[in-house]
């Protein structure tokens, strides 16, 4: 069955780019009413950002929505992908900026308050988009895939030439809360010397040792070190998901990302939706909504996350 919250809640921080303060709520709406971003900082214009692949117009080293009155969001990802790995469906994202709130530099801070508010269940059935032929978009060395699978998994391969980071491998079935218990916590990261660059650029401005692993050739510059030992690619995956989510529906198939990012993973989606007979909507009965993302995440998988 369809979901949103049980009530209201806030997060106040800064954005990573933009280094402004910025207040973010996630407020219950009904069913069949998906996801939308709203920027109650805009007058004279629409202020209501759909939660879409269509609405992508990709920023720098993050994922930005854009809607026909050129009113925008960015850095949707780490939220978006909270958002179906807890299982949601129906929500207004309310922000008084152009940018969301970084927090930790993860997703585990928004997971750990829906989890910790709990979900509202609607008498509506979960339309899931099952992949039925396998597309793939490639870009040098890089590529992403989505092919058909009974189950959501993500599997991803990154490859750094920083010894902190190296080549790292990982896949993962995304149900019975294995988003929050293996990647939730995951933080983005960066290199040192891509950290200078950026600020030269006037990017990244609010990011901090604490919101962002910094890696400079072996060493882990952030305090603490590493919250896994391929927190990379975790992250990669994290980022997956949540650009993934922008699909409108949860994903019955396997995401493969070789060095994929953000703009990747939306090509990758434009090319599915451009392809008839690629993917079709169906209804989740019970068997098969306990195979999409969010499926089985509850407090108990908290426990792990703070671990």
């Amino acid at each position: 069955m369809q979901t949103t919250l049980k009530k209201a809640i806030s997060f106040d921080g800064v954005g990573l780019h933009s280094g402004r303060n910025v207040r973010m709520t996630l407020r219950p709406a009904a069913a069949n009413f998906g996801i939308w971003f709203r920027r109650t900082d805009v007058s004279g214009r629409n202020a209501l950002i759909p939660a879409h692949w269509a609405q992508v117009e990709q920023g720098e080293l993050c994922t930005r929505l854009v809607n026909a009155d050129r009113v925008d969001v960015s850095t949707v990802e780490h939220v978006m992908a909270a958002v179906a790995g807890c299982g949601i469906h129906n929500l207004t994202i309310d922000v008084d900026g152009p940018e969301l709130p970084i927090l930790d530099g993860s997703s585990a801070p928004f997971v750990a308050a829906i989890l910790e508010t709990g979900l509202e269940r609607f008498d509506a059935p979960v339309m899931a988009l099952r992949i039925l032929e396998t597309v793939e978009v490639r870009n040098g060395p890089a590529w992403a895939r989505l092919e058909p699978s009974d189950d959501f998994e993500i599997d991803f391969h990154i490859d750094f030439t920083d010894a902190a980071i190296g080549r790292q491998d990982k896949c993962l079935r995304i149900a019975n809360g294995a988003f929050v218990r293996e990647l939730a916590d995951s933080r983005t990261f960066c290199r040192q010397a891509d950290v200078d660059a950026m600020r030269a650029r006037g990017l990244a401005l609010g990011g901090t040792l604490e919101n962002a692993v910094v890696v400079d050739g072996a060493d882990v510059l952030s305090p603490g070190g590493l919250r896994h030992k391929d927190e990379a690619v975790r992250h990669k995956m994290l980022d997956a998901l949540g650009d993934l989510a922008l699909a409108g529906a949860p994903i019955l198939g396997r995401y493969t990302g070789v060095r994929s990012g953000h703009a990747m993973t939306n090509a990758l989606l434009r090319t599915l939706f451009a392809r008839p007979g690629a993917a079709r909507l169906v209804e989740a009965d019970a068997t098969l909504a306990a195979r999409l993302p969010g499926a089985g995440a509850g407090p108990r998988d908290l426990v792990r996350l703070a671990a």
